[in-house]
């Protein structure tokens, strides 16, 4: 593996014969960034509603909301992987590296999934980090425990809105990448602990949390400087 890594947001330029295996097959820090006015309990409006893109309708809104997430946790694990924080041990570096391939394939597989089917397809998504120091592990690790935890509760909310079959079973699928993510980074704040499957994300039926893509957004939205809207069914 080379001791230097420069990535970019639209794509990997990592050497990836370490990571043949990694195919598809696989936040609540800061509440600024969005600006909302006026709406009912349903809708999320923003300041200019000209320019704001809507995520559609059907599996199509579902898998650009998916999309969103996946930038996101593309993005940030980029910004990771650029600029290791000090002391970062080998062990870490493997890990972090890991999850930026992934989420950089899941990203890149909604975008072609979604292109496949629509011309609504979300643009690339600007972001932001108030409260994230990318040179301090505790911060780094705080951010991607939120991130992660809030995929998998996001994945698990979305799911019951997807109709195709096939796009269900690959929803199934990277949802478990999420959750095993979430499981190591939870290992790494708290090693030899419980806290890989704590109470805060497993209910009392031993199941992951789910949660409604409106309480997911209210989340992540302080990430994201990019407004967008989704009505469907008033999930959003």
């Amino acid at each position: 593996m080379k001791n230097t890594i420069h990535v970019s947001n639209k794509g990997a330029t990592l050497d990836t014969s370490r990571r043949n295996f990694l195919k598809l097959g696989g936040v609540g820090l800061a509440m600024a960034g969005l600006t909302l006015i006026g709406c009912d309990n349903n809708d999320f409006d923003f300041t200019d509603q000209s320019k704001v893109f809507d995520l559609g309708s059907g599996d199509v809104g579902v898998l650009n909301y998916a999309y969103a997430l996946e930038q996101l946790e593309a993005d940030f694990y980029t910004k990771v992987v650029n600029n290791f924080y000090s002391g970062i041990s080998s062990i870490e570096k493997d890990l972090f590296t890991d999850l930026y391939h992934h989420e950089v394939i899941h990203r890149d597989f909604f975008k072609a999934a979604i292109s496949g089917a629509t011309m609504n397809v979300l643009p690339t998504l600007e972001f932001q980090y108030p409260n994230v120091n990318f040179n301090d592990r505790n911060s780094v690790l705080a951010t991607a425990k939120a991130l992660e935890d809030t995929g998998v509760a996001a994945y698990n909310g979305a799911g019951k809105y997807i109709t195709n079959p096939d796009y269900l079973v690959i929803a199934g699928k990277i949802v478990s990448v999420e959750a095993r993510h979430a499981s190591a980074i939870r290992n790494l704040i708290n090693p030899g602990t419980a806290a890989f499957s704590g109470d805060d994300v497993i209910d009392a039926n031993g199941l992951d949390l789910a949660k409604e893509p409106k309480d997911i957004v209210m989340v992540a939205g302080g990430f994201i400087k990019t407004p967008f809207t989704w009505k469907e069914q008033g999930i959003i």
